[in-house]
């Protein structure tokens, strides 16, 4: 068992957790990881995959169960997600979009919002997080999606950009701005747009380097009427729930980024034990062994962070959004380390698409990207040493 392994073994689940992934790891082995290939090609949304996830009822691992979930641990789901991410990287942020998109109600919405908005996720509905726009990447402030209140509904108007799941999801939490609230951050607020209402529309669906599966869809939103009991929280309470969320879901990136890691990892572990050069093993020469030494003791120590984190969040904590930087800005860039260092391992053959790990290379990169560019999350880091 080599360091990896054990590092997995040590965990913190219950029973319960460990039996379902298991049957995750069944899962992502049996059935996802063997329809990668043809839904990167394809670009086709893996429905199939989803299928098979709400088969295992998956999404009811983060929906409380007077909702109709059957909740487990933070530390359970990123495990999932790490597992189902690498056997197909674009299904893993297929499925845990669902989360990213729906903790927030959880967490903040009202009984009656709960009660009758996350049964549909518990039974394998999907869910988008609408945020960025044109103009409002990385300073979320700059959006321009507007909010106007006409009596007991909520008027939409304006647009969305790079919205994973945003042609298929079930539920969005939509970020707007509040009209007659000033300022850029005071006026943010946040409601849930339901599948299917008038004058939403998809506008194009972009052609990816890679996650090619995972649609990432720009939006349009033409006088949409969505009932004022979709609000969460009051007008201008978005920002601070934006922020909530990012503390969640940027681990759940880590995780994804650990999954494709793992991934490359293994394909040129297996490749390097088998392939010879000169009548040697290619993973018996000196330089190699350094490498791959290299590549596993920052894998072993960004996972073993991983749980750290996801630990503080079982135990309840809420201030960990600096730790949650630090994690998704090393594992997503290990993730491109690893993935690019596994296609050198493989020589000419890691550059061929007969080897996934040409895929994976080509997944990894948007992990430094979406939920906070690494630049970002560096000023953030950096910037919280500043004495003021």
């Amino acid at each position: 068992m080599n360091m990896l392994q054990r590092l997995d073994n040590r965990i913190t689940l219950n029973d319960e957790e460990r039996m379902l992934l298991e049957s995750v790891r069944a899962l992502a082995r049996d059935q996802i990881a063997p329809r990668a290939e043809h839904y990167d090609r394809t670009a086709e949304f893996p429905w199939e995959n989803v299928n098979a996830i709400n088969a295992l009822g998956l999404n009811a691992m983060f929906i409380p169960e007077a909702y109709g979930g059957a909740q487990m641990s933070y530390t359970a789901y990123l495990a999932c997600a790490r597992e189902i991410s690498q056997a197909c990287a674009a299904t893993g942020i297929v499925w845990a979009t669902n989360y990213h998109g729906m903790k927030p109600l959880i967490d903040w919405g009202t009984e009656e919002q709960k009660q009758r908005l996350l049964p549909r996720i518990a039974e394998g509905g999907l869910g988008a997080l609408a945020i960025t726009e044109p103009g409002a990447g990385s300073d979320a402030t700059g959006m321009r999606t507007s909010f106007r209140e006409e009596g007991d509904e909520i008027v939409i108007n304006g647009g969305k950009t790079f919205i994973t799941n945003g042609d298929v999801a079930d539920l969005y939490l939509l970020f707007g701005k509040w009209e007659g609230i000033a300022g850029a951050k005071e006026s943010i607020s946040v409601l849930v747009l339901e599948k299917g209402t008038p004058g939403l529309s998809v506008v194009r669906l972009e052609d990816k380097m890679g996650t090619r599966a995972s649609s990432t869809a720009t939006l349009a939103f033409d006088n949409c009427r969505v009932p004022r009991a979709n609000l969460l929280g009051q007008p201008g309470d978005g920002l601070k729930i934006l922020f909530a969320s990012l503390n969640k879901s940027r681990p759940s990136v880590a995780a994804h980024a650990l999954g494709i890691a793992r991934g490359a990892f293994d394909d040129a572990i297996a490749y390097i034990n088998e392939r010879k050069q000169s009548g040697r093993k290619i993973l018996e020469f000196q330089g190699i062994q350094f490498m791959v030494a290299d590549l596993a003791a920052e894998m072993a120590l960004v996972e073993g962070w991983l749980w750290q984190v996801a630990g503080w969040v079982d135990a309840g904590a809420t201030d960990f959004g600096m730790e949650a930087s630090l994690l998704k800005m090393r594992a997503s860039d290990l993730a491109m380390r690893v993935t690019t260092d596994a296609v050198q391992l493989l020589g000419g053959y890691g550059y061929c698409k007969d080897f996934r790990v040409e895929r994976l290379m080509r997944d990894a990169k948007i992990t430094q990207i979406w939920e906070g560019t690494n630049q970002v999350h560096r000023q953030l880091i950096g910037r919280s040493f500043l004495q003021r």
